[in-house]
């Protein structure tokens, strides 16, 4: 049985697990050192929740949950699953659990960007209620 909880406290074979995850997530992401594992779990605008089965770390997702003038937002990130659990529904699990504690924090909308090319994500968040914008994503790197 799976089941879903946040990281809220250090463990090391979380840290193990998660940089498991890591490179199924990203090519070019590096592994996450013990600081910024740290530095995530301790920021209170982080949620890091994870899909567990038989204490293992089979999936996450990070909710980044933080206040404007016109009300709380929140974004959707890093949602990965482990190449062996994929097609179980755990991608659809990870995203409802963290939709529904987004209520919690009165949250207006929630967002999220996935590349076309992820077809079955892509889905996968329609099927949730996405609805997909028109809108232009700018990113501005910091080097």
């Amino acid at each position: 049985m799976v089941a879903i909880r946040e990281i809220i406290e250090i463990k090391d074979q979380d840290l193990d697990q998660l940089n498991k995850l890591i490179p199924m997530l990203s090519k070019s992401a590096s592994l996450l050192s013990l600081d910024e594992y740290l530095e995530i779990i301790r920021c209170p605008c982080t949620h890091l929740y994870v899909a567990e089965e038989k204490s293992e770390i089979i999936g996450m997702l990070s909710l980044v949950i933080f206040p404007i003038p016109t009300g709380a937002r929140a974004w959707i990130e890093d949602v990965v699953v482990n190449e062996k659990a994929r097609g179980k529904g755990l991608g659809k699990q990870l995203t409802m659990y963290a939709l529904e504690q987004s209520k919690k924090y009165k949250v207006v909308s929630v967002d999220l960007t996935s590349r076309p090319s992820r077809e079955i994500a892509n889905k996968l968040y329609q099927d949730v209620g996405f609805e997909k914008r028109e809108t232009n994503v700018y990113r501005f790197v910091n080097e």
